[in-house]
């Protein structure tokens, strides 16, 4: 069996925790659900109600929990996804956007249970690090201008 992540992102949601981590397990390799609790007649949930989702993504351990309205995420907290091409870009985006999710600016977005999420294409990284210092002014630049980043983009700022 393997072991725990000493550490594990926490995410707190309204009733939502196990479709929100079912959606996120469909979109990454070495994905899965690990283990859901249910609320018990000791706990402040519903009795029998889910109480918490194990789940991996890519391999990393989260917890999601329905803990209520209480609290609601922000952009203070993102989930960024280095990405190895244009097409994984673009698929991320479309599924995570999709159903009342939210564009936002510099390759971040907030899918449609308000977690925002940076897509980012590992190009950037490259770009922002290999060239002299205009050209990562050039390329921070256009990523500024852009919502979804776009490869070609990029690679066309930094000359």
């Amino acid at each position: 069996m393997q072991q725990p992540q000493k550490i594990k992102t926490f995410l707190w949601y309204d009733g939502k925790a196990q479709e929100a981590a079912e959606f996120y397990v469909s979109l990454f390799d070495n994905s899965r659900i690990r283990n859901v609790t249910h609320y018990n007649e000791a706990a402040p949930g519903r009795t029998g109600s889910v109480m918490t989702v194990d789940f991996e993504l890519a391999g990393v351990q989260f917890v999601a929990l329905n803990g209520g309205p209480e609290f609601q995420f922000t952009e203070a907290m993102s989930l960024q996804v280095d990405c190895d091409s244009q097409e994984e870009v673009d698929t991320l985006w479309e599924k995570l956007t999709a159903d009342g999710g939210q564009p936002g600016p510099c390759g971040w977005l907030k899918d449609r249970y308000g977690v925002s999420w940076q897509i980012v294409p590992r190009r950037l990284f490259e770009l922002l690090e290999e060239g002299a210092p205009a050209q990562a002014e050039a390329v921070t630049t256009a990523m500024l201008g852009m919502h979804k980043l776009d490869i070609a983009g990029l690679e066309a700022a930094a000359g």
